[in-house]
């Protein structure tokens, strides 16, 4: 199929950027720990903003926080975290910044008690994504009796900006669910 002539979800417009992340990874399920525990941060970040800005700072947030490795993450300093705040790279919200340290914690401690981030989170869908194919960008929920188990549970561990909707966000970037419109190439 031609570039040209592929229908996509409208909520991806035209932004290259937006588009490659639609076409290339948003409803495709990761396994990867390390990814898995950035897409919940960045989703943590996003909220009460648009997530291209927050795909506009990725690799900016991936060099300064050391890839999303959660024992580095851990061991990050006042200082460190007051330099963090003066990066305009990222989103410069202090209890979004000190709660990607706060996630870190629980995330390894899940790993312990888990055997790995994944096999914690993807229990949520009973280990098979939940495919939707809305009629329409208005028909995609924003929660789940899921992304609400998951949101309870995450809480009651210790993570931080994980309420429904952000855990609902995530877990269509991860491929938990897949919401792309029956119309998309990708459906």
């Amino acid at each position: 199929m031609k570039e040209r002539d592929k229908k996509r979800c409208a909520w991806c417009g035209t932004d290259p950027l937006y588009v490659a992340y639609h076409d290339e990874e948003w409803g495709r399920p990761s396994h990867d720990d390390r990814h898995l525990f950035e897409m919940l941060c960045l989703e943590g970040a996003q909220a009460g903003l648009s997530w291209i800005t927050i795909l506009r700072k990725r690799d900016h947030y991936r060099k300064v926080f050391d890839g999303f490795d959660a024992e580095r993450m851990i061991t990050y300093t006042p200082e460190r975290l007051d330099q963090l705040m003066q990066d305009p790279g990222i989103v410069r919200n202090r209890l979004k910044v000190h709660g990607f340290i706060k996630n870190a914690r629980a995330f390894l401690a899940v790993q312990k008690e888990f055997g790995s981030f994944d096999a914690y989170l993807w229990r949520f869908v009973d280990n098979v994504p939940i495919v939707n194919r809305p009629a329409s960008l208005r028909s995609i929920p924003t929660t789940s009796a899921e992304s609400d188990a998951m949101s309870k549970d995450l809480k009651k561990r210790g993570f931080t900006f994980v309420g429904s909707t952000i855990c609902y966000a995530f877990m269509q970037a991860v491929g938990m669910v897949d919401d792309h419109v029956k119309d998309c190439w990708r459906a």
